[in-house]
């Protein structure tokens, strides 16, 4: 669904602010062979858990150039990611891939990555608005009260 022009966008936001405001509980990371000459990176920022609250390093971005890939660059960032991750006291680290990106997904399941949720879009703009129909019979779907705060844990 996302477009290479949407992807290198957002990339380039992230990473430029990473870079010339760095912060304490993020990395940027660059692999070089030889000194010098940049074969990939990897952005990690810290997030925080949705279930427990628990903030974790979540990988942002990981790219290593066409010609370096097959060559161990990819797992030395995130073995050094994850160094940092644990030096900092976390119990896990987080990443996104798309769906579709089989050689990523790969290259994470051998590193021991397991999926846990799965993240689904629909493009509304691609179809038409749905159709009001008949719900069931007394059915009132309205927004949240104060009042429902009770009833709705």
């Amino acid at each position: 669904w996302r477009t290479a022009h949407e992807i290198d966008v957002s990339d380039h936001r992230y990473l430029f602010d990473a870079l010339h405001q760095p912060r304490e509980d993020a990395l940027v990371l660059v692999a070089e062979q030889p000194p010098g000459h940049g074969v990939g990176m990897v952005f990690v920022t810290t997030q925080i858990d949705y279930f427990t609250g628990e903030p974790h390093p979540h990988v942002e971005t990981l790219a290593v150039a066409a010609a370096a890939e097959g060559r161990g660059v990819g797992r030395a960032l995130l073995d050094a990611a994850e160094v940092w991750a644990m030096s900092r006291g976390h119990g896990f680290i987080t990443l996104t891939v798309f769906d579709g990106n089989r050689q990523a997904r790969a290259v994470y399941d051998r590193r021991g990555y397991v999926a846990e949720t799965v993240t689904m879009r629909k493009p509304l703009d691609a179809a038409p608005p749905p159709t009001a129909r008949e719900g069931p019979v007394g059915l009132m779907v309205r927004p949240d009260r104060p009042a429902d705060a009770e009833a709705l844990w």
